[in-house]
């Protein structure tokens, strides 16, 4: 197809698919940005005369944001990095907006500067701190076709970045993420925040029906046309953002494509992972009471609407949580006596062993109704796998204690844990080892 040919075609694509209009100002802007481009510089070294490119001229535009908070060590760096890969590689046109949200450093004098210094950068700055919010802003006022945001120590490889815009561009999808937890996926970080990511996402899956697989990696894209649609319903501020607009767009029945990402942890990472969890389980229930009672306004598939819960639950469920919250605070109790004498590790095994042989035996006799001495001592065995879960679960919860950290945030720290390790351990309980058909029972 001839250059002529080619223009006409992408210009009646690009009318069907609505997402671009006929904006003089926002044209020349392009024109501007593609003079100053190593292609374009090319294209009229290389071509017929001033003004004529060889290569044809991009028309869409991508808006990178990168939030930023306290960020003065590596802001410079990593933009200007972003902007050579952008410059070199992206066949669109591009924005990259910092978004620093109540720096106290001097990370918004880094901003400015380069903002005034490259082409296509640009800072904006938020009086009060959230990643969310920061996100919020830019992405709700700006004019281009898809709106994306990465973390600023660019742990995600760059190259990932094409292949994330590109479905939104063509229209095949409406929003894109990278993922560290694919097969394909080439991922470089400590057993810490490897526990983190994985608990998080399987509690996504398991409670709120997620079909996504990472939430949490700082790669996302979505088009911006179903941005201004899908933020006036999120309501978080911080880093349940992200999780919040997914699950959002998924109920709605949107695209949601996944890249899997070459990722290098960043060990100056300053997310706050206690307080980040007790969040982001918060933003669940918010998320999950909001779905179900329609207050979001999402549609909720009639089998979600009509479902009942299994033969026997209903009964079961009630016994399981007097149980278990008699289970939970004898635990905390010993738990608390213990790590006066022991180390939070050592507490934590001995009052979880015996809080569990005790909540064997309670849910043996009120959960699932078995009396009599048959089966008992396999029960116990069974129970102590089982126990062996909500070990790993706690042991877990402590190791991402800080050091020198006080009692109540060790409490804290087990507790979110129990919370996990509670669901896993109802249904091991009720599809393993008290399941009516084991043992002879009816």
């Amino acid at each position: 197809m001839n250059q002529p040919g080619r223009r006409e075609h992408a210009a009646k694509h690009a009318e069907r698919s609505g997402r671009i209009g006929n904006d003089g100002a926002r044209d020349e802007k392009a024109r501007v940005w593609w003079a100053d481009r190593p292609q374009g510089r090319q294209a009229n070294r290389h071509g017929a005369g001033p003004g004529v490119a060889v290569e044809p001229m991009p028309t869409r535009l991508v808006e990178v944001v990168v939030p930023v908070h306290n960020e003065q060590r590596v802001l410079r760096l990593s933009v200007e990095r972003l902007h050579a890969y952008l410059s070199g590689n992206l066949p669109y046109g591009f924005r990259i907006t910092v978004a620093d949200n109540a720096s106290s450093d001097g990370t918004w004098t880094i901003a400015t500067e380069l903002a005034a210094e490259l082409p296509g950068v640009r800072a904006v700055r938020l009086d009060q701190k959230g990643r969310g919010r920061a996100l919020r802003q830019v992405w709700a006022g700006s004019d281009a076709d898809v709106v994306s945001y990465m973390d600023v120590d660019l742990s995600t490889d760059l190259d990932a970045f094409l292949p994330l815009v590109a479905p939104l561009l063509s229209g095949h999808s409406d929003l894109a993420i990278g993922t560290r937890l694919a097969r394909t996926a080439t991922v470089v970080r400590g057993p810490r925040r490897e526990f983190i990511s994985r608990s998080y996402n399987l509690l996504l899956r398991s409670v709120m029906g997620a079909r996504f697989s990472d939430a949490q990696c700082g790669f996302k894209a979505i088009r911006a046309e179903v941005a201004r649609a899908l933020l006036p319903a999120v309501e978080d501020e911080e880093w349940f953002f992200d999780t919040e607009l997914l699950l959002l767009a998924e109920r709605h029945g949107l695209r949601i494509h996944e890249v899997p990402v070459d990722w290098v942890d960043d060990p100056d990472s300053r997310v706050e992972v206690l307080k980040t969890a007790m969040s982001d389980l918060r933003g669940m229930a918010r998320v999950g009471r909001k779905t179900l009672s329609g207050a979001a306004r999402i549609p909720v598939p009639v089998g979600v609407r009509q479902a009942e819960l299994p033969e026997g639950m209903r009964g079961q469920l009630p016994a399981f949580a007097a149980v278990g919250v008699v289970s939970t605070l004898s635990y905390l109790l010993l738990f608390s006596l213990l790590r006066s004498v022991m180390t939070p590790f050592a507490a934590n095994a001995v009052a979880l062993l015996v809080t569990a042989v005790a909540n064997t035996a309670a849910n043996r006799r009120f959960t699932f109704g078995v009396m009599g001495a048959a089966g008992a001592l396999r029960h116990q065995f069974e129970g102590l796998a089982v126990f062996l879960v909500g070990l790993a679960l706690t042991t877990g919860g402590l190791a991402l204690v800080p050091a020198g950290a006080g009692h109540a945030v060790e409490l804290g720290a087990v507790i979110v844990a129990n919370a996990m390790a509670t669901l896993i351990r109802f249904l091991l309980l009720r599809a393993w080892v008290f399941h009516p058909r084991r043992g002879g029972r009816r």
